[in-house]
Order: structure tokens, then C-alpha cells, then sequence
């Protein structure tokens, strides 16, 4: 699935931000035009090209807003959006203060914002009631009739934003009729930098303040409601799914049985840190992790987003996320999704581990290199996933009975 870079990191990662062209998300000529003054491995150069690139479509669609353009400035910012997301992504020494980090992320989603106002159907930014505050969402609506649709649920994993929401499922789904509710929770997003909220493992207090606000919703046809994770979320779904039990159906965008075994280690360090010698394991994990930028982007990002002070914190913190306890208490249907060439999860099986275990109704489905959605989560085709999904849910959610957009 080899795409622009020899680094795995910056390969996958700008193959994430082409494939949302299907949406308008990306223009593939900007994409092979800054890949090539980005060395690879270079995250200077990483964040000054594509912030550079963001900044120069932004200004295209602020010239296209001042001309009463609306089309062309709707797709520029959406663009722009995505290229800011981008920048910043690498960006992870100190990401709660790094001036940069903040300044990208702001723009990515305000950027967003401006695109999505330009919507046919503009989304409604809205605040999901959660445990005494709330959690970020956007409810898209395929239309105003009050008749009821199917509606789909829809967050992220370890590194998704909000907006990117739109891509993974909202606009394909509005096409086909179907109203969404994207959000985030807990270690992500705006949640993450604003709230400080870290994951946690009972992701089913998430998703049950996400389906109780989904239900009062005009046109939400509560027998019709479908939960979607992606990536890590892939997980979060299938275990919110073992305790939510007013949900029609389940998709893990791709499925994920526990973490703790995405980037191996030597059996010595895990026995430093079974056995709390912290001092010995933190050096040998931190210099590991340094030799790539996968992994070195990784620690960091899983540090903060589940809230570890250090890498030994972070192994004692992952056990908590697995299946094993609870994926055969799932009523609903599950769409299993796996790829053949994913970064983080190739050859450890966890797909079929979610699918054995599962005791209902359940579909698996790989996608291969051969087909172009061999790479995590399937980017660069998200025209073959969606294909994928909503035939799932026509078969599971007799989905002839609903109304054309």
C-alpha cells in the first residue's frame, strides 16, 4: 500500500489526507505537490509544508467567501481544513502547550466550521449531555422531514478529530438518506485538549449519552440507530455495544480485541514493568521508540490520550481496553471490518478474535491490497468501504424502507 514516503508514518498519513477527496476533502495534485519538499522522517519539514499549503487554500476560499462564491470557497476550506489537521499531526513533544499545536488544531476546526455552514445541509454543532458537562458532536440531517431515518453514531479512535467524521461516514451517509451524529469523547479531540479528559475503558457511558441524546432528535427512528467506531473506536464500539442495547447494529472501522500488543517489546520489559522497576523500563521504551516515527509518534500520542506520565504507566494502563470479558454480551448485529495491510494491527489476529467471540448476528469483511483498501482503515478507498457498509446495512436494517435523500 505504498503510496508517496519510504516512512511508513508519513506514507500512511498522507494517504489518510488523500483519501478524503472523495468528499472534497483533498485535491490529489496538492497532495503529490507538498509530499515532494517533505523528506521523509523530517517533522519540520512536515508541519512547515503542509501548514504552508493549508494557509495558501485557506486564502482561496476567503477569496471565493468576499466574491459570493460560495461552491468554490466550500471547497477550499474543506480542503484547507484537512491540510491543517495534517500539519499538526505530528506535533506530540508537548501538545496541551506547544503554541503550534494549538494554533493548527484551532484552525483545522474552525476552518471546518466555515466549510460546513456553506453545507447544502449544514450540520448542527451540538453539546451531548455527559456526566455533568458534555461532549462536542454534529448532528447532520439528511433533510427536515419528520418522517424517521436511520441514523448512524460515529466517533473516532486514538488520533481522530471531530470533523474528520464527516469523511469516515456523515457524507456518505446523508447521500444515502441517512441522518449522523458524529462525536467526541473522552481522550479526544477538543475533549482531550479542553476538558482533559482521558479514554477510558467503560466506553458504554459514552455512547449511552450519545444514543439518549440521538433519541431525541426529530426524524431519529430509534429502531434504526447504528453505532460506528473507527480505528481504536473500533473497540470502544463493539464494547459499548455489550452494554447499549437500544442499537440496531455495530461497525468496528476496523475491529481491535485489546491493546497491549500493537508495538512489541523485548519479554524484559515487561517484566521491569510487571515487577514496578519503572527506571529501568521508561530508558529502554523512550530509545525504542525514538528509531521510528510511527512508534515515536505513538508513545506520545497514547501517553497523553490515555493520561500515562510515562511508558510504564501507559502498559499498565492498556489491559483495561480488551473484549475478552464482555464481547458475548452483544445483541446487535456486528460488522467486522479488517485490513489486510493495517499498520497497527497486521498479524495479530484481532479482527478474527472479535469475530469468534461474538454470539449474534455477525458479518467479517478483510479488505485486501489487491482491492486498494489493504491500509488502515481503509484509507485511500473509502469509496470501496462505504460500498462495503451500506450494503451491510441495507441487509441489516432493511434499509429498502428508507427514504431517498
Amino acid at each position: 500500500m505504498k503510496f508517496l514516503f519510504d516512512d511508513p508514518a508519513f506514507d500512511y498519513e498522507a494517504l489518510r489526507a488523500a483519501g478524503y477527496a472523495d468528499f472534497g476533502g483533498a485535491q490529489l495534485g496538492e497532495i503529490i505537490a507538498v509530499a515532494s519538499r517533505i523528506p521523509d522522517g523530517d517533522t519540520d519539514a512536515w508541519r512547515r509544508e503542509w501548514t504552508a499549503l493549508a494557509e495558501r487554500v485557506h486564502r482561496l476560499g476567503t477569496a471565493a467567501l468576499g466574491e459570493q462564491r460560495p461552491v468554490d470557497a466550500r471547497a477550499a476550506l474543506l480542503r484547507a481544513h484537512n491540510y491543517y489537521r495534517t500539519a499538526e499531526f505530528f506535533l506530540r513533544d508537548d501538545p496541551t502547550r506547544d503554541p503550534e499545536a494549538i494554533r493548527l488544531m484551532r484552525l483545522s476546526r474552525d476552518t471546518f466550521a466555515q466549510a460546513a455552514q456553506l453545507m447544502e445541509n449544514a450540520p448542527d454543532f451540538v453539546r451531548i449531555p455527559y456526566e455533568g458537562g458534555w461532549l462536542p458532536g454534529h448532528f447532520y440531517r439528511a433533510d427536515d422531514s419528520a418522517g424517521p431515518r436511520p441514523t448512524i453514531i460515529h466517533h473516532g479512535g486514538i488520533d481522530s478529530t471531530l470533523e474528520e467524521g464527516y469523511f469516515f461516514v456523515a457524507a456518505a451517509a446523508l447521500a444515502r438518506g441517512y441522518h449522523c451524529l458524529c462525536l467526541e469523547g473522552p481522550g479526544q479531540g477538543s475533549v482531550l485538549r479542553e476538558q482533559e479528559l482521558t479514554f477510558r475503558p467503560d466506553w458504554e457511558k459514552v455512547v449511552t449519552a450519545a444514543v439518549d441524546f440521538a433519541l431525541d432528535r426529530p426524524g431519529v427512528d430509534p429502531e434504526r440507530l447504528v453505532l460506528m467506531g473507527t480505528s481504536l473506536g473500533g473497540l470502544l464500539a463493539v464494547r459499548a455495544a455489550a452494554f447499549e442495547h437500544r442499537l440496531a447494529g455495530c461497525v468496528a472501522h476496523d475491529a481491535v480485541w485489546q491493546l497491549g500488543d500493537v508495538v512489541a517489546l523485548p519479554p524484559f520489559v515487561l517484566e521491569w514493568v510487571e515487577q514496578g522497576c519503572d527506571d529501568f523500563a521508561n530508558p529502554v521504551m523512550y530509545g525504542i521508540a525514538v528509531q521510528q516515527t510511527f512508534t515515536r509518534w505513538l508513545l506520545r500520542q497514547a501517553m497523553w490520550t490515555f493520561g500515562a506520565g510515562t511508558p510504564a504507566e501507559l502498559l499498565r494502563l492498556m489491559p483495561a481496553f480488551n473484549l475478552s470479558e464482555v464481547v458475548g454480551r452483544v445483541r446487535c448485529p456486528v460488522l467486522v471490518l479488517d485490513a489486510e495491510e493495517d499498520m497497527f494491527f497486521a498479524g495479530l489476529e484481532h479482527a478474527k478474535k472479535v469475530y469468534t467471540g461474538l454470539n449474534n448476528a455477525k458479518t467479517l469483511h478483510v479488505f485486501t491490497a489487491d482491492e486498494g483498501g489493504g491500509a488502515h482503515c481503509h484509507s485511500g478507498a473509502m469509496g470501496l468501504f462505504h460500498d462495503r457498509l451500506f450494503s451491510w446495512l441495507a441487509g441489516t436494517l432493511a434499509a429498502e424502507q428508507v427514504p431517498a435523500a
